[in-house]
């Protein structure tokens, strides 16, 4: 499963799945696919999850095991595109070798740092498997509180 902490945050929060579903207008079963990992979270549901409920996207995907206080994300694909570009040029990556390791196309790679598209939550968490240390909250230009 990709977002770890979701169900615990969920029930930690004293939240039903229904409760969740009628935040995102959703049917609680889609609720349980996320939970159960039969269905990937959108990273935009999760945001708004994240910013409802003050938790931390780097305790949600599992990478720290404790909850941090963040200030709310307000989702620019600007920003993000300039961090994917900077984190990968840090590490020293082309396109190439960062798509080839998500299993994608440069090109469709090439999107998420053009600002084109948002980068997919499956992708996000394949970025966590390639750079370390790795904070998705930073990525998103998330600062903490």
């Amino acid at each position: 499963m990709i977002i770890q902490n979701f169900r615990s945050s969920r029930e930690n929060l004293e939240l039903k799945q229904k409760d969740i579903a009628d935040l995102f207008n959703l049917h609680f079963s889609t609720v349980s696919g996320w939970e159960t990992g039969k269905d990937t979270i959108p990273i935009e549901r999760l945001i708004d999850y994240a910013n409802e409920y003050s938790l931390s996207l780097d305790y949600l995907f599992g990478i720290i095991t404790t909850n941090k206080k963040y200030y709310p994300i307000k989702l620019d694909l600007l920003q993000l595109a300039h961090n994917l570009t900077e984190l990968r040029l840090q590490n020293k990556y082309t396109q190439v070798e960062v798509a080839k390791k998500l299993n994608t196309s440069q090109s469709a790679y090439s999107h998420y740092e053009t600002a084109t598209n948002l980068i997919p939550t499956t992708f996000v968490y394949g970025l966590t498997k390639i750079y370390k240390p790795f904070s998705i909250d930073e990525l998103f230009g998330r600062k903490q509180a």
